[in-house]
């Protein structure tokens, strides 16, 4: 989700915005004091299917494929917090953000991982996300940092909020068709701090999804 990876082009701009917006609730980015979403958010139901990827055991969390193409590597350089509930919402923000780019390579927003680990703003943020991609006829290659990680649980402890830094400089865009490799040299653009609000879902299950998602986008503080 990074601008530096596509083309500039003038009548790609509008395209290439989505890649970078937060769509949560309508509402606008999140501040450090912002309270945290609480059991008020819908869950979609998950699909509990798995995908015939040949997957290793380790990529399929709940029963469901996140796997990445070869090329594609997602390092999450982060700590688990000892808190229970912050640990499993960290790692499925990380399946969450796993399932955007899934989609965006295998050109679908109705994948398995997708629909298990959003709902909600989330839902929507990822089915942005892959639509701009898939309009765009890229796919993407590299690998993309995540790092800086905090978390922080609502009162009742059906939300956690998960905010983290991510680097993109050795991410890039891919066009579909040729395979062409869209690089540019690294800069401010690159860097993104994300506030994730992760909601419990609610059958008991050790499962987190994605409701509502904000990007700073530019982030001096990620560098």
């Amino acid at each position: 989700m990074k601008r530096r990876s596509l083309p500039v082009a003038a009548a790609l701009v509008a395209t290439a915005s989505l890649l970078l917006t937060a769509c949560g609730s309508g509402d606008d980015k999140a501040s450090d004091n912002d309270k945290i979403a609480g059991a008020d958010q819908g869950s979609a139901t998950p699909s509990a299917s798995a995908s015939a990827s040949g997957a290793p055991a380790e990529d399929k969390p709940d029963g469901v494929d996140v796997s990445l193409p070869k090329d594609v590597d997602f390092v999450f350089d982060w700590a688990k917090p000892k808190e229970k509930n912050e640990a499993a919402a960290m790692d499925d923000a990380a399946n969450f953000l796993r399932a955007i780019y899934q989609g965006v390579d295998r050109h679908t927003t109705k994948n398995a991982a997708v629909s298990t680990y959003a709902t909600g703003g989330g839902l929507k943020y990822a089915t942005t996300q892959i639509n701009a991609y898939i309009d765009g006829g890229w796919t993407v290659t590299g690998t993309r940092r995540h790092y800086d990680a905090t978390t922080r649980s609502a009162a009742n402890g059906e939300s956690v909020e998960v905010a983290f830094c991510s680097d993109s400089t050795k991410f890039y865009a891919k066009e579909t068709k040729t395979g062409k490799v869209l690089k540019t040299e690294p800069s401010i653009v690159d860097f993104d701090y994300y506030k994730i609000i992760m909601v419990k879902y609610p059958t008991g299950a050790d499962l987190w999804q994605a409701s509502k998602v904000y990007v700073e986008e530019k982030a001096a503080k990620c560098q």
